[in-house]
């Protein structure tokens, strides 16, 4: 096919290899884009990517990795309407337009898994570490759909402004329609990666308040037994002179103190909220 299209070598080594960055490069008289997609496939997302070449009458399209194929292209290629020829503007426009709709249910699914996290950590029944790495998962693959996405945005411009044989003015609406698309996406992907950025801290502070509640918890048990215990620990002692040992009465009466100076200490912690 370079051979035939007159393809430059330099274009052709990019297309054949996969993991490249983002970009659109004119070479004499075609243009190469690269371009990265994404699909969610049983909840997890999978990345590709898309090549083009785009001639005065001819788009090569090649697709590494995950994506819905170009089948929906060619219906509403051979289906155009609204006085619109089928050349290569409008095909190029349909394939940006494929993959920008692309990013759409994957986040659909993204935000919903976002939603399931965040009802779960407002419960505040299932707290741990399993669920603040599910948070991150999920930030992770929220950036990985950033870096997919904004590229986009510098392609679609650069087409408008400086291509005006693809973005011709029967169709500038429609590129436009395209970016709008795109800057909507990673609009939306800030929103949701600060969203889950926040609710990372929030299951961190709720960690964090929880360990305090129990350490609080466990020093108001500890000050109730710490009072008795020194009390009792003095009988320990070898003392030669006890003069309580000849009152008939002493130890009942300690035990009688003891017991009240506990329940007075259980009460002041149970009001201040630390047992």
């Amino acid at each position: 096919m370079g051979e035939e299209f007159n393809l430059h070598e330099l274009a052709l080594e990019d297309a054949i290899s996969s993991h490249q960055r983002p970009k659109i490069e004119e070479y004499g008289e075609h243009l190469f884009i690269a371009m990265r997609t994404v699909q969610l496939w049983d909840e997890r997302i999978e990345t590709g990517e898309t090549h083009l070449f785009i001639g005065k009458n001819f788009v090569i399209a090649i697709r590494n990795g995950a994506g819905s194929g170009y089948s929906r292209v060619a219906e509403r290629l051979r289906s155009a309407r609204n006085g619109t020829r089928a050349g290569v503007p409008y095909a190029l426009y349909l394939v940006l337009d494929l993959i920008v709709d692309q990013f759409k249910p994957v986040m659909d699914g993204l935000h919903e898994r976002f939603q399931s996290l965040e009802s779960v950590l407002i419960g505040g029944n299932e707290l741990g570490h399993a669920n603040l790495e599910r948070l991150y998962a999920l930030k992770r693959e929220l950036t990985l759909l950033r870096d997919a996405a904004d590229p986009i945005q510098d392609i679609t411009q650069d087409l408008i402004r400086l291509h005006p044989e693809l973005v011709i003015r029967e169709l500038k609406a429609y590129y436009r329609d395209v970016h709008d698309h795109a800057v909507r996406v990673s609009t939306a992907i800030g929103h949701l990666r600060n969203s889950t950025s926040d609710a990372m801290q929030f299951h961190l502070a709720t960690l964090s308040l929880k360990q305090s509640e129990s350490v609080q918890k466990l020093a108001g048990w500890g000050a109730l037994l710490a009072l008795p215990t020194v009390v009792f620990s003095l009988y320990g002692m070898n003392f030669k002179f006890m003069p309580e040992l000849e009152w008939p009465w002493a130890y009942p009466g300690l035990l009688l103190a003891t017991g009240a100076a506990v329940v007075v200490l259980y009460r002041r912690l149970k009001r201040s909220g630390w047992i």
